[in-house]
């Protein structure tokens, strides 16, 4: 399965999540969903925010030019909300990947779906 088809079938084809995107740890982008572009220098701080959660904790998650309040973070996940919505991000072995949620959607709902496509490309060394 390529990159594209895990944003397009596993995230937002669940119909839970808005957009999404999976970036490397560099920032750069692997895969997007239409429209939906996360800038370099947003996708390396945010892939840096796992490991030094400091600049996420003063200044909030900015991707794709939105900015979500960090709600909690630790060395895998980060959640963060903005409005009725918000943005989840899982770090894998070689990618991050981020799904932008909105009203409607349960935040546990969107948490699980990226969790879990986490843990099977965790499981296959990516």
């Amino acid at each position: 399965m390529s990159w594209q088809a895990y944003v397009d079938t596993n995230l937002v084809g669940t119909g839970k999540i808005q957009q999404a995107a999976i970036i490397g740890h560099d920032g750069n982008t692997w895969a997007t969903s239409k429209g939906f572009a996360v800038d370099p220098t947003e996708g390396k701080k945010a892939a840096g925010a796992f490991a030094n959660p400091a600049d996420i904790i003063s200044g909030g998650i900015m991707i794709a030019k939105q900015k979500y309040l960090a709600l909690r973070y630790d060395n895998r996940s980060i959640y963060g909300k903005k409005g009725p919505g918000g943005v989840v991000m899982v770090k894998t072995k070689q990618a991050v990947l981020i799904a932008i949620y909105g009203d409607g959607a349960q935040p546990g709902e969107v948490t699980s779906i990226v969790e879990k496509l986490a843990d099977y490309l965790i499981g296959v060394n990516y």
